[in-house]
């Protein structure tokens, strides 16, 4: 399977699991929910890996970037679940999906040669996305000061790119499965560290677990497919049409929750799924 194709895969998840994260963020614990999230995509990993049988020992510099992609994944979701709790969508999800602006830039760094026309790919699927956001008529819309709200959302794409960057460098070294492993063992402890130090709850509620079992499940899904292109050529087009879960989101908000979607907001889905074409050629 290509990475282009799985960075797909990984924005069908990731979408399904914000327009949960925004709906039951507004009625449970944020804290509560990250916990059972997290734990349950470790469970689902786990359990992968046993079907798979797909382990292998790590070296010490992929122990080291797992780690480091553990901590940034802690960041992302943080700024994620705070983001999509004080709201609307259309402006969060592509704040948070500009991030693979930040992958290919690292990937330039690191020597991949990247085309004028790739480029503008990239740049047409987060410029359709934000179309998205930027065109929209919220004047009626109640929402908090959008100040946080922005802070938020660039902290968590900043926290995804640094997870998918060093996340596919691990993978690459490593394997996915057990590079994979680490990072989420690292979040999960992380996790619990403050939520120690900060007597933040661990519990969300029964009402809400079910759909937070569900969302760790796409979660898990989403981010093993993200990393597993790291040994994958061009493995940076899966973060970059992962982003893709931001368009997604938006639309499943205009139908589960009844947020506007006008005609230049669906000009913007045109512009960014041909960004998607571009990069599948």
């Amino acid at each position: 399977m290509s990475a282009l194709a799985l960075g797909l895969i990984a924005a069908l998840c990731w979408g399904f699991h914000d327009i949960c994260v925004r709906f039951l963020s507004q009625k449970t614990p944020l804290t509560g929910c990250i916990f059972v999230v997290l734990v349950t995509g470790l469970v689902f990993h786990l359990g992968l890996m046993g079907v798979t049988g797909d382990i292998h020992a790590l070296s010490t510099t992929a122990i080291w970037l797992s780690l480091g992609a553990g901590v940034f994944f802690v960041i992302a979701t943080f700024g994620l679940y705070h983001a999509f709790k004080r709201g609307p969508v259309r402006l969060v999800a592509p704040l948070i999906a500009s991030y693979p602006i930040l992958s290919v830039a690292v990937a330039t760094w690191q020597g991949t040669p990247i085309s004028l026309l790739q480029w503008g790919a990239v740049l047409a699927i987060v410029i359709g996305v934000g179309l998205v956001a930027a065109l929209s008529d919220d004047g009626e819309d109640a929402a908090p000061s959008f100040g946080p709200t922005i802070l938020f959302s660039v902290i968590s794409a900043c926290g995804f790119a640094g997870t998918f960057a060093l996340g596919q460098a691990a993978a690459d070294i490593s394997g996915e499965m057990s590079t994979t492993l680490v990072t989420r063992l690292m979040a999960v402890g992380l996790v619990v560290v403050i939520l120690l130090m900060f007597k933040q709850p661990f519990w969300p509620g029964r009402p809400a677990l079910p759909c937070l079992v569900a969302m760790g499940v796409a979660d898990g899904v989403a981010l093993y497919c993200v990393l597993s292109a790291g040994a994958l050529p061009d493995a940076q087009y899966a973060s970059v049409t992962s982003s893709m879960f931001g368009l997604l989101t938006i639309v499943l908000a205009w139908m589960f929750l009844k947020e506007r979607m006008t005609l230049p907001q669906w000009t913007g889905c045109i512009i960014a799924f041909m960004g998607v074409g571009i990069l599948a050629i």
